[in-house]
């Protein structure tokens, strides 16, 4: 297996500086799996995906509260984290009250907050309106802090198998910046800055049905969010809601989700506006040099 992770990282390293190479995924008769940038017979052509599977519909939630004089439409937030919102409603008739613009707001965590009343024009007619919530994660306003990360593991050193703008799966806005560190499963994974745990994902085993498997997203205090994933499962020792502090163990690494092999996938995000971005970051020191002893032992 380490050879096998040794390969794919240099093919993988390759693959930046060639941006139309092609990795092909090969299992023999034995079952070992091989990965080359050589096509051979049976081999399949190996695509990489780091799409984040958040469910948040049942946390952020658009109710409708019908009474006498109308309906009260209001946003409720669950998440431990500000979600900016915006609704808009669309093939409006027979009501008074609807906005003619968007409606934006930024929602506390744990909160909810009226948006609109609507009142029927003809009293003996229903109102009819499609409503269209959109919303993201985080606060746009707030500025984040220039800082240098301490490294969110224990142990190693390590290696990088994909870095920033990868040619395979860190060229989406969301994981443009992200890096994928090799490392054996169960290595001890660490807050790297402290924050508010907003989500995690602590079931998915093997490939599981969530590209990111298991995974830890953390809330910072300049409104930044650190997400570890691909952890193994049953792994994830922090509850939503708590607040954590740099160098606190919050899980092991695994190889669950899309993942090539076993590493951490660790990505920096920020609400840029509707929509999660990640954001360039820096470690405190190569991912390659001395194990990471600073932040204590278990």
């Amino acid at each position: 297996m380490l050879g096998r992770l040794i390969l794919l990282c240099s093919l993988l390293s390759a693959a930046g500086q060639v941006a139309a190479l092609t990795i092909y995924k090969y299992t023999d008769a034995n079952g070992v799996v091989t990965y080359s940038d050589q096509a051979a017979p049976g081999a399949q052509v190996f695509v990489f995906r780091d799409r984040m599977v958040e469910r948040l519909d049942n946390q952020v939630k658009l109710e409708t509260r019908k009474h006498a004089a109308g309906e009260t439409l209001q946003v409720r937030n669950d998440l431990y984290a500000p979600v900016q919102i915006e609704l808009k409603l669309v093939d409006v008739d027979n009501a008074v009250g609807a906005p003619d613009q968007p409606i934006t707001w930024v929602l506390p965590p744990r909160s909810k907050i009226r948006l609109a009343t609507l009142a029927p024009r003809d009293a003996e007619q229903p109102l009819r309106y499609t409503p269209k919530l959109r919303y993201a994660l985080g606060d746009p306003r707030l500025v984040p802090t220039e800082q240098r990360y301490p490294l969110p593991w224990r142990g190693g050193p390590f290696r990088l198998s994909q870095g920033a703008n990868g040619k395979y799966s860190h060229f989406t806005p969301k994981g443009r910046y992200a890096l994928d560190i090799a490392m054996p499963e169960g290595t001890p994974i660490v807050a790297a800055r402290s924050g508010v745990v907003v989500k995690t994902e602590n079931q998915q085993s093997g490939r599981g049905n969530n590209p990111s498997g298991n995974y830890v997203r953390i809330l910072h205090d300049d409104g930044t969010m650190g997400v570890y994933l691909h952890l193994m499962k049953g792994s994830v020792r922090v509850q939503e809601g708590l607040r954590v502090k740099a160098g606190q163990q919050i899980a092991r690494s695994g190889n669950t989700g899309n993942s090539t092999g076993p590493h951490l996938h660790f990505v920096v995000q920020r609400n840029v506006g509707l929509a999660l971005e990640s954001i360039p970051f820096s470690f405190t020191q190569p991912v390659d040099s001395l194990p990471n002893f600073a932040v204590g032992g278990e």
